[in-house]
């Protein structure tokens, strides 16, 4: 079975740098997952990925150092189960706002008795088809449940969040937590902000992992600063296209798309 150093980075409380992939191609997956990051998240929830998407890139990413990280695009047990199958060890459950959402996550991530996680080994190539000993009995040892708090309910619930066993780690979503909050657009806003930096202080003092969405530098810097353990610092897309939109106006008077002036942090 291959072993989680995502994970294991984790607990080990070793700061994790990553990348967001929204493109939904096994292709850029591949040539990004030689750039050096820590992690790729391959985003199940906003990017038109399914589950032959997800495997594609999936087996792309398997021979790099990078680790890959699922976001499902809801706490589905059934999506679950299946992109466990095919092989993700790390999943990132969004929109989780209490105890009880958070706790049907992590037994959706596990067997029986621990959880409810359907048993098909022969079928999944998590276990290799069932040429992974003792598959079953060893396979929640490599998982890492993330949940994502990204309203004000789950700021407001995340000391029981914390509480529930089996959560390896809290990712706050700056982009929803902010329009919940009012402020939808703008994670830079004071009220956001004290409510990022108390979070990411609460996470780390339940000896739990924070992590977090940024792309402005300064930022992410802060974030990490105060105990941030996985920080994805970039979206693909984003990177393509204000790429594209710079190399297009140095040749033509006027940028052709409004990229440059987003102010969203991604």
């Amino acid at each position: 079975m291959t072993n989680n150093i995502f994970k294991q980075a984790l607990w080990q409380k070793t700061p994790q740098i990553g990348l967001w992939l929204g493109l939904a191609n096994a292709y850029s997956a591949e040539l990004l997952a030689g750039a050096g990051f820590h992690w790729l998240l391959i985003d199940g929830e906003h990017a038109p990925n399914d589950l032959r998407t997800v495997l594609g890139q999936l087996q792309a990413i398997a021979p790099y150092g990078s680790q890959p990280v699922v976001r499902p695009a809801w706490n589905d047990p059934v999506l679950i189960k299946q992109l466990l199958d095919i092989g993700a060890q790390t999943l990132l459950i969004p929109m989780i706002q209490s105890a009880e959402e958070a706790s049907a996550a992590v037994r959706a991530c596990h067997y029986p008795p621990q959880g409810i996680r359907g048993v098909g080994s022969a079928l999944a190539r998590a276990s290799r088809w069932n040429r992974v000993p003792d598959y079953l009995q060893h396979a929640g040892e490599q998982i890492c449940t993330l949940v994502q708090i990204e309203t004000r309910k789950g700021v407001e619930n995340l000391n029981e969040i914390l509480a529930v066993d089996g959560i390896d780690g809290v990712f706050i979503g700056p982009a929803d937590l902010s329009a919940d909050m009012g402020f939808a657009g703008d994670p830079r806003h004071p009220q956001v902000q004290a409510a990022i930096v108390g979070a990411i202080k609460t996470i780390r003092a339940a000896g739990k992992a924070p992590g977090i969405l940024m792309a402005d530098e300064a930022l992410a810097r802060h974030y990490l600063e105060l105990g941030a353990l996985f920080v994805a610092v970039g979206v693909d897309t984003t990177l393509l296209a204000r790429t594209a939109e710079a190399l297009a106006a140095k040749f033509n008077r006027e940028p052709t798309g409004p990229g440059g002036q987003q102010q969203s942090g991604y």
